[in-house]
C-alpha cells in the first residue's frame, strides 16, 4: 500500500474514531453531520482508488452508500437513512455472492440461517411501537441476508464476517432503544464504534483478499 492510500486510510479511521466525542461536544450544526458522514465516506474513497475489479467498484459502493445513510439520517430522517443503507445492503450482497466460498453446509449453513433468522426476529420484537415493527423487520431481513452472505463469502472471516455482524448488532441497539433499552445509555456508547469498526473491518478485508487474488494471478504460469 503506497503512503498517500495508507494516509487516506489512516484519515478515515481518524474521522470515524473521533466522530462520537465529537458529537457529544459540538452542537447540532452542518460541521457534525460532515464529520459523521467523513469516516464512511473516506473508506468508500480509499476503497475506489484501489479497485482493479468489479468487485472492488461494489465495495466501493456499499461504502459510499453507507456513508450517504449516515449524513440522510441527520437530514431527511431515519427512512431515507435506511433506505441509503439497504442499498447498500443489497450491493454488499452481491458483492459476497459473486465471491462464495466451498461450502459445507454442516458447518457453514446453521450460522448463515441463524443470521438470517435471528437478525430481523430481533427487530421485529424490539420496537414498544408495534405499527413501526414490520417496516422495521423487513430492513432487518436485508440487513440479515447482508451478514448471512458475508460468513459464507470467500473473504476473511475475522474481518469481512465479522464486520458485517458488528454492522447487525449496531443496527439492533438502534431498535433496542426504541423498546427495551430506550432508559439505557448501551446505545448511545456503543452503536456508533460497533457501525464503524464493522465498515472499517469490512473494507479493509475485502480489498486485502482482492489484492492477494490478484497477486496469485499474476504469479500464475502462463498456459499453452
Amino acid at each position: 500500500m503506497t503512503g498517500w492510500r495508507l494516509l487516506l486510510l489512516g484519515a478515515a479511521v481518524l474521522a470515524g474514531a473521533s466522530y462520537l466525542p465529537a458529537s457529544w461536544l459540538l452542537p447540532d450544526e452542518p460541521l457534525v453531520i460532515v464529520w459523521k458522514g467523513a469516516g464512511v465516506a473516506l473508506l468508500a474513497g480509499w476503497a475506489a482508488v484501489q479497485a482493479r475489479s468489479v468487485d472492488g467498484w461494489l465495495l466501493a459502493a456499499v461504502l459510499a452508500l453507507g456513508a450517504a445513510g449516515d449524513v440522510l439520517l441527520e437530514t431527511a430522517g431515519l427512512t431515507t437513512g435506511a433506505l441509503a443503507f439497504l442499498a447498500g445492503h443489497l450491493v454488499a450482497m452481491v458483492l459476497y455472492a459473486r465471491n462464495l466460498r466451498p461450502l459445507r453446509w454442516r458447518a457453514d449453513a446453521p450460522i448463515a440461517i441463524g443470521r438470517l433468522i435471528v437478525i430481523p426476529s430481533l427487530a421485529f420484537v424490539f420496537p414498544a411501537d408495534r405499527a413501526t415493527a414490520p417496516g422495521i423487520a423487513l430492513y432487518a431481513t436485508g440487513l440479515g441476508a447482508m451478514a448471512a452472505l458475508a460468513w459464507l463469502s470467500r473473504f476473511p472471516r475475522g474481518r469481512v464476517s465479522l464486520g458485517a455482524l458488528l454492522f447487525a448488532v449496531s443496527d439492533l441497539l438502534i431498535f433496542a432503544r426504541l423498546g427495551p433499552l430506550r432508559q439505557s445509555i448501551i446505545p448511545d456508547l456503543l452503536v456508533w464504534p460497533l457501525y464503524f469498526g464493522g465498515q472499517a473491518l469490512i473494507a479493509v478485508g475485502v480489498v486485502g483478499a482482492l489484492q492477494q487474488a490478484v497477486g496469485r494471478n499474476r504469479l500464475m504460469p502462463l498456459r499453452r
